[in-house]
């Protein structure tokens, strides 16, 4: 569980406005905003839904302006921003807020208590919104303004001619079909409502952070009417918001108990792995890691299933999914999940290639990325350490690796082949951007790494090894490796190792040698097959954590090198230019761990500093940016500001990898 108690002196300090939720639905689809329930970026919304037709994301109910009429006065629990002033002026009397099953947000004013629940139906394109009068009057009125955007969650909404106004009055609710192309969306309470129809379009909404990110920031949202609902001390009203009329017809009141129970469920699922760790923080941390978690746990529309790379505008990556797919699946109790994944993504091999973005009506797959195909062994040997399940790996997995090493052995698209002299593994030329470093400026690579780059290799290496362990395993021998590994172990250390400095450099080409120190080197050590001697794999992590380390992940870039930037902000050319000249990533946590447990004289000391830094991370981040989750990135120079996504696939798997590994090593956790 996240509280925060605003009325108490230790979180004042935190603004509603400035902290985000999200509840999402299982399928890509999720609901929301700030802790304000006032909105601050385009992609925040009470239902976007990922749709089938039009395919896509999209923002349809954006939000509700909610209010209680007591004693002749309007009281708020929301707030909009428009152009120079906030309404309402005041903030809402929000005391509390609490994420435990779904985000609740606890009003007290003039003597009312009212809780809001909001929480999305899994499976479904729905949001059920919650109010409970806790305590108050013998009667007041609950006022609803539902606003429609129904546009694409990257865009914004402009007053147009071709809404259809009108909204059709249903028991208790009212349905409208605003566009012919789109879905309807339909309204239903719990209790006698009244609907007054009211067509107008509310103008400039503003969404301050699409304006620091150089965004247009100002959208129109259409009310079609209002709902009033006569309320009282205990009572509970259910709002319901669907694209479609939802199969099940019982009663909101049996639909919300479902859906918290199966929540409640999940998380007695969960303490088969959280009851296993010794204090109440580590205990709180995990099972908070794996609510997070299932979160980008999705089935696409047309029922493939996927790993949402990050909220709120990633869509699924196949280089982000094998990153994330040993934390989410393997190391929490999902593994079904996990092989489902690994499945579909091993259908998608072609030339050697696995894809590494899916486009939004899944017909266009872009195969441009080289580590993503590597990543996939990496993901089968987590696989196997977690389940033992090698009979699976040979049936399902095995066929596909050896593709991808023989098709890399033979050459394949995009400039990407095997020096036959030295063993290592080309990437790219110089307009291309084949590794995770892929930002782009001005249409030009902002971090140029093209040709031989260390993770990539390091990845190959690991490829080339655990291929030829498990030939030996099934007894096929149709890849003979031994000699390639060898040649490529003794390569790697002559290419990347700088005896002087004491690291490994980043990359090379036939133009020069980055010596750059990035976190990429890690990875060389991490893996469980590394190339490099232990003095060397010492002097890896000693300069990483020397120059990269911070409380919140591992800078992309030393702050003594000229090219760093440590700050992330300003518009989309200034933003790509600093993504990985000094950003911190905080899934580089996982690697960094483990390679540190790896290097350390003294297991129980290198357990005892991983668990001081991760446990400060989270109990500072969990309460901060997107609550209860944790940010795609974070700026390079203290105060370490949380940027991009509020919730990161990566960011949250490779925390509960490391959790598991420090458990796994022994010692106490």
């Amino acid at each position: 569980m996240i509280h925060i108690n605003f009325q108490d002196a230790s979180d004042t300090d935190r603004e509603p406005l400035n902290l985000e939720w999200i509840d999402t639905n299982g399928r890509g689809g999720y609901a929301s905003s700030t802790l304000a329930n006032c909105h601050t970026r385009k992609y925040h919304g009470l239902l976007v839904a990922n749709l089938p037709s039009p395919p896509g994301r999209y923002v349809l109910l954006s939000k509700f302006e909610d209010s209680i009429f007591i004693n002749g006065k309007e009281l708020f629990l929301s707030q909009h921003l428009y152009p120079g002033f906030l309404f309402p002026a005041h903030e809402p009397m929000l005391a509390e807020f609490i994420l435990e099953s779904c985000p609740q947000f606890i009003y007290r004013m003039q003597g009312l208590q009212i809780r809001k629940s909001i929480m999305m139906m899994q499976g479904h394109d729905c949001v059920l919104v919650r109010y409970d009068l806790e305590d108050g009057p013998s009667s007041c009125v609950l006022r609803i303004k539902p606003f429609l955007a129904y546009r694409d969650y990257h865009g914004l909404a402009v007053e147009n001619p071709f809404l259809q106004t009108t909204a059709v009055s249903r028991n208790n609710g009212f349905k409208i079909v605003p566009y012919e192309s789109m879905p309807p969306l339909i309204f239903e309470t719990n209790m006698t409502a009244q609907f007054s129809p009211s067509p107008v379009w509310y103008k400039q909404f503003e969404y301050p952070t699409e304006k620091e990110r150089g965004f247009p920031y100002h959208e129109d949202l259409f009310l079609p009417g209002i709902l009033d609902i006569q309320v009282h001390k205990g009572t509970s009203v259910i709002i319901s918001a669907a694209a479609s009329d939802i199969p099940d017809e019982s009663p909101l009141a049996i639909k919300w108990s479902e859906e918290t129970a199966r929540r409640r469920g999940e998380v007695r699922q969960s303490k088969k792995i959280t009851e296993a760790f010794e204090t109440d923080e580590d205990r709180h941390h995990m099972a908070q890691l794996m609510t997070a978690g299932g979160q980008f746990l999705i089935h696409t529309p047309s029922g493939r299933p996927a790993i949402v790379a990050g909220y709120h505008w990633f869509s699924d990556w196949g280089r982000d999914t094998l990153i994330s797919l040993p934390g989410l699946t393997f190391c929490s109790n999902r593994s079904e999940d996990g092989i489902a994944i690994l499945a579909m993504l091993g259908k998608h091999e072609k030339d050697g290639l696995l894809p590494n973005y899916f486009s939004e009506n899944e017909k266009k797959i872009a195969y441009n990325s080289m580590d993503a195909s590597l990543w996939y062994f990496w993901a089968v040997q987590q696989l196997l350490i977690h389940t033992d399940d090698i009979r699976l790996i040979e049936e399902r997995m095995w066929p596909v690796m050896k593709n991808i090493v023989k098709n890399l052995l033979a050459g394949t698209p995009r400039n990407c082949f095997v020096n036959g002299e030295n063993g290592l593994l080309h990437a790219g030329s110089e307009s291309t951007q084949l590794t995770w470093m892929d930002a782009v400026s001005n249409g030009k690579p902002v971090t140029p790494r093209w040709g031989y780059a260390v993770e990539i290799n390091a990845l190959w290496f690991n490829a080339l090894c655990f291929t030829g362990e498990l030939g030996n395993r099934f007894g096929d021998h149709e890849l003979s490796l031994s000699d390639m590994i060898d040649v490529t172990s003794q390569s790697f250390s002559d290419a990347f190792w700088l005896e002087k400095e004491g690291y490994l450099a980043d990359c090379f080409n036939e133009v020069n040698i980055d010596a750059s120190i990035r976190p990429n080197q890690i990875l060389a050590v991490s893996l469980p097959y590394s190339p490099l001697t232990p003095s060397q794999a010492a002097g890896v992590v000693n300069t990483v954590k020397e120059h990269l380390l911070t409380p919140v992940g591992l800078r992309t870039l030393s702050p003594s090198d000229t090219k760093y930037r440590g700050s992330y902000h300003g518009d989309s050319a200034e933003r790509d230019a600093a993504y990985h000249q000094g950003t911190v990533w905080p899934w580089l946590f996982g690697h960094f761990g483990e390679a540190y447990l790896k290097v350390s004289g003294n297991a129980k000391t290198a357990r005892v500093f991983l668990l001081n830094v991760i446990r400060s991370f989270l109990n500072n981040h969990f309460r901060d940016a997107g609550c209860g989750t944790i940010s795609e990135i974070f700026d390079g120079s203290p105060p370490h500001r949380p940027n991009g996504c509020i919730a990161q696939a990566w960011s949250v798997a490779e925390i509960i990898r490391l959790y598991t590994i420090l458990k796994r090593s022994g010692g106490k956790v």
